[in-house]
């Protein structure tokens, strides 16, 4: 694909990897993620990638209750599109976790292109103490985990979501993943350009170097042709470095606090919208311009933001 004119940058707030003793930066109650998510938006974000928390605890959750309160006052504030996750469980059922994107009816969500080994557990040794009760048996269960997203799953997602026209934000997290998506868009699941992105440094995934994303970008290249537009999410100290590669070869780039809880290499962000910051820098000194929400719209061809439900 040829090099895109505009960069768009997605913002990924909070997450359900990251617990609250993480990071004092981690939004995790309503009006902390409202706030990052339409700060992130300011600094640059055209596309906030957004899961909710239970409001006392910070625990992950996909209830639709919990996205309500945030969802209107980011509407309200941001003209930025909204991704509902629909991976914000480990272990619930694929009807649970695409629950609210249904409800919402968003311009976007996310899916993952296959069932995947997603562990965070080496995270828990990092920390004596911890802010609440959940958080230790949390990180430390997720080298138990597999992470479901089978054929029949994906078909149900999609098939289900299909009457809301909900742009997929397709996560691969390996290159088998983009052979699993050229399968479902031949068998009329998805139609183009579909949007993936590369996700990249995920314990249980493809590795976050430079010779990876090249593979990964020929082997959609093969397979999709001009009818995909591309980003890329690097976990951890890869956040930074992955992105601006990323968007010097054509592509998009994500940054938050759902994938990177730093700025730089030991040194905690303070926002998300810190983040969004430094990328745009980067992107926009290396000779790019940064996608605003309604070009972002028309380059992955969105719906509108009139046309969601909160």
């Amino acid at each position: 694909m040829a090099k895109q004119n505009k960069t768009i940058i997605t913002c990924a707030v909070t997450g359900a990897i990251h617990t609250p003793t993480m990071s004092d930066a981690l939004p995790y109650t309503y009006d902390q993620i409202a706030a990052q998510a339409i700060e992130a938006a300011e600094a640059g974000a055209s596309i906030l990638h957004l899961h909710a928390r239970d409001n006392e605890t910070g625990a992950p959750s996909v209830n639709p209750d919990d996205f309500s309160p945030f969802l209107s006052r980011i509407k309200q504030a941001s003209d930025a599109v909204v991704n509902i996750s629909t991976g914000g469980s480990l272990t619930l059922s694929i009807q649970d976790r695409i629950k609210p994107a249904r409800t919402f009816s968003a311009e976007m969500c996310s899916m993952n292109m296959g069932s995947m080994n997603f562990s965070f557990h080496p995270l828990a040794k990092r920390y004596d103490t911890w802010k609440f009760d959940w958080e230790k048996d949390y990180v430390e269960g997720s080298d138990g985990n597999i992470f479901r997203n089978t054929f029949r799953d994906i078909r149900e997602a999609a098939t289900t979501l299909a009457p809301e026209q909900i742009k997929f934000e397709h996560e691969c997290y390996d290159v088998g993943h983009l052979y699993n998506l050229k399968f479902c868009l031949d068998a009329g699941l998805f139609k183009a350009p579909i949007f993936i992105q590369f996700v990249m440094g995920i314990l249980g995934g493809i590795g976050a170097d430079i010779d990876n994303l090249v593979f990964m970008k020929k082997t959609a290249d093969k397979l999709f042709g001009d009818d995909y537009r591309w980003s890329v999410l690097a976990a951890g100290a890869a956040q930074i470095p992955m992105a601006t590669t990323a968007s010097q070869m054509g592509g998009h780039v994500r940054v938050g606090l759902e994938d990177s809880l730093f700025i730089t290499r030991g040194t905690l962000a303070d926002s998300n919208a810190q983040q969004v910051a430094k990328v745009r820098r980067i992107v926009e000194e290396l000779g790019s311009e940064v996608a605003t929400p309604d070009e972002a719209r028309e380059m992955l061809d969105l719906k509108g933001g009139d046309r969601v439900n909160f």
